[in-house]
């Protein structure tokens, strides 16, 4: 606490005392105190600026993280049945076999960096399954280890296996299949996006984009500046929700982006209208508690000034 005021920060009492030793100097302040990177600091002069923007971010783990699980596992069983659909099966040398993208899967006008790519990635493929497979059966997963203790062992089953995929390794998959696969998956999840994914990308994208902040959420790192982001948008991936939600732009430098797309998947899955703009307002309301309860100067560098606007669109769009 002394080491805060010396640095100017404004820190006193024992209430202000236990939540620095709960939410930790290094994990709390020294995470906190910047926006996405160091040379950005967010101008705290008080701790309770800091300590309601490390709350903020934890609400925003706490609405987000429910809804990424409900994606992950909706998305995953669309993907699996049609995947046994194309490959008429249900084992996974199967889906190896009939839809995954490998060298020969290609006319002969194709060029052969591309053939290649295709079986280097299918290989890389069957190396993470095999792993995963080896890890889920070293740690006794009951789904697993049942199939590989039978008697008549007969290989693990498909389903079995996205079970314990991780949503990267999934997206990663969902990459590898062939292009009319994909299409059918992204028929089957009711996305409309012939005319700007072309080569059927979006299935797997928007996925490692989830994957971020999923990730982040899971470790408890920060999210409210969208610090986690791996990778940059396509111009695909833009595209389509300006479309969907006619709105101005998108690039997924800030956590709003992560909530339109959070709505997208929402939308396409079913979730009522009604379901979606409670989250949205729930959104709303604790980044409004948020922008009250700290210093103007704090708020108007976390919360990014269209933010409000571009809601709006959303919820009209909806």
């Amino acid at each position: 606490m002394s080491h805060l005021r010396k640095n100017g920060i404004d820190i006193q009492g024992d209430t202000q005392k236990k939540q620095l030793i709960n939410t930790g100097y290094f994990h709390g302040y020294k995470g906190y105190r910047f926006f996405e990177k160091a040379s950005r600091p967010i101008p705290f002069s008080k701790y309770s600026d800091v300590y309601a923007t490390i709350m903020y971010d934890s609400d925003l783990k706490s609405l987000f993280y429910s809804r990424i699980m409900f994606i992950e596992t909706a998305v995953k069983n669309i993907a699996l049945e049609r995947i046994m659909i194309d490959a008429n099966s249900e084992k996974i040398q199967d889906m190896y076999n009939c839809v995954v993208a490998g060298y020969n899967s290609f006319d002969k006008n194709i060029d052969e960096r591309t053939k290649k790519k295709a079986q280097h990635n299918k290989l890389i493929l069957e190396k993470n399954i095999q792993s995963s497979l080896v890890k889920a059966y070293d740690k006794n997963n009951p789904q697993i280890v049942h199939f590989y203790n039978k008697t008549n062992y007969d290989g693990v089953p498909l389903w079995a296996l996205f079970e314990i995929l991780t949503l990267g390794d999934f997206a990663y998959l969902l990459s590898c299949l062939d292009i009319s696969t994909r299409d059918h998956i992204t028929i089957d999840l009711g996305m409309k996006v012939a005319s700007v994914d072309t080569n059927r990308e979006l299935i797997y994208k928007y996925l490692y984009t989830l994957k971020d902040l999923r990730n982040a959420i899971a470790h408890n790192a920060v999210v409210f500046d969208a610090r986690f982001r791996e990778m940059d948008p396509s111009p695909a991936m833009k595209e389509c929700l300006k479309r969907e939600f006619r709105l101005p732009y998108i690039n997924f430098k800030t956590i709003g982006d992560y909530l339109i797309l959070i709505c997208f998947y929402l939308k396409l899955l079913g979730v009522s209208e009604t379901d979606i703009k409670e989250m949205i307002r729930d959104f709303e309301k604790i980044t409004d508690e948020y922008k009250n309860s700290v210093e103007s100067e704090v708020a108007n560098m976390v919360i990014h000034p269209d933010l409000k606007s571009r809601i709006t669109i959303l919820k009209k769009s909806l």
